[in-house]
């Protein structure tokens, strides 16, 4: 839901007196909050995307996410007479990490302008933030935690607001400081902003879901790269391979074949299709359920092509055999093809990697893309 368009403080818009024609803009068109460097270009980048201006906003990644909405607020009284008008941009900026169980917002109020009818003072309205959060206990481990800022609400007025218009805060889940290969100490959670404006003349409004963020922490170690680490769990992962890259050449050729021709690609049989392109995959960590994909994957290459023992040749599977669309799992939803040894076992490194470097856990989806 896109909110650049009109809020109303209350419902309908009768007719109303007229409104004050001179509009006091508080910090200015331009004014923007004091940020350091990661959040400046997390702005610059976040500006430039639609998606920034809904309630979810703009998910960049696994640990950078903003919103920015542009805000335009009516402000009537019971009887419905417009009183004023409020102008302001709402920023957020999320950071989560990789190696901590910690995720950090930086909340922001900016261009704040007004416009009154005669005898109304904008100076009386207040704006109020206030950050709260709620734990999926099913997506959980045994007992989640999360603990929150010491303060998670900010009501002030237009002049406060503009002198100080940007605060932090920051949450984090307790562990038990050990690694446990049986719980891997997730904790799935969403914080959310509400918004309430109030004028001493006008009917109060509030939006209880202005922004929503939803995070997990968890304790996966190796697995997952670094021991411990705070996800956006809303990101779309990608593994990216270039047909022009010569190292994964035949891999990302094998891919893309699958993911477009899968007629053509093997088994083949009519009206076959081939998940991860727009149909996501999901990481298994199960060793055996990976070994039973190769399995299949390798008697069909063998069925295929013959025995190719004492060559260079690899037979390479997709969806890849650490992912429960595995050859193995129903519907023979798969391709099998031989290629360069050295070609897959790159492709291979390649895939690990995008896991270590997103905290892909055990049946976290990602999407595979083939460029030219």
């Amino acid at each position: 839901m896109v909110l650049s368009t009109v809020l109303m403080l209350a419902a309908g818009l009768g007719t109303a007196g007229p409104v004050n024609a001179e509009t006091i803009p508080q910090g200015g068109p331009t004014a923007t909050a004091a940020v350091g460097q990661e959040e400046k270009d997390l702005r610059t980048e976040c500006a430039a995307h639609p998606e920034a201006n809904t309630r979810k906003g703009w998910v960049k990644s696994r640990f950078e996410t903003c919103v920015h909405q542009p805000v335009h607020l009516k402000l009537m009284d019971k009887e419905r007479r417009l009183r004023g008008e409020l102008w302001f941009d709402l920023w957020i900026l999320g950071f989560s990490y990789d190696g901590s169980r910690r995720v950090d917002y930086t909340s922001s109020i900016e261009n704040i302008r007004t416009k009154a009818v005669a005898g109304e003072n904008p100076a009386t309205w207040k704006i109020e933030q206030n950050f709260s959060h709620t734990i999926n206990a099913s997506a959980s481990g045994p007992n989640p935690q999360m603990t929150k800022p010491a303060v998670t609400t900010r009501s002030e007025n237009i002049a406060q607001w503009t002198a100080k218009p940007l605060w932090q805060l920051n949450y984090t889940s307790p562990d038990t400081g050990k690694l446990d290969p049986v719980n891997t100490q997730v904790v799935s959670g969403m914080i959310t902003l509400d918004m309430r404006v109030s004028s001493p003349t006008a009917v109060p409004w509030t939006d209880p879901v202005m922004a929503y963020s939803s995070v997990r922490f968890d304790y996966a170690g190796p697995t997952a790269g670094k021991y411990k680490g705070t996800v956006f769990t809303e990101a779309r992962v990608e593994l990216v391979m270039s047909l022009k890259d010569p190292a994964v050449d035949q891999s990302a050729r094998h891919i893309l074949d699958a993911q477009q021709l899968p007629e053509r690609t093997f088994p083949s049989w009519a009206g076959k299709t081939v998940p991860g392109a727009t149909e996501p995959l999901h990481r298994l960590i199960d060793k055996d359920k990976q070994e039973k994909n190769r399995e299949k994957a390798i008697a069909t290459c063998n069925d295929v092509w013959g025995d190719y023992k004492g060559t260079t040749l690899q037979c390479d599977e997709y969806p890849f055999a650490s992912t429960k669309e595995g050859a193995a799992a129903p519907g023979d939803r798969f391709s099998a093809r031989l290629i360069d040894g050295t070609d897959n076992e790159t492709g291979g490194r390649k895939l690990n990697e995008m896991f270590t470097l997103n905290r892909i856990l055990d049946g976290d989806a990602f999407y595979v893309k083939i460029t030219p």
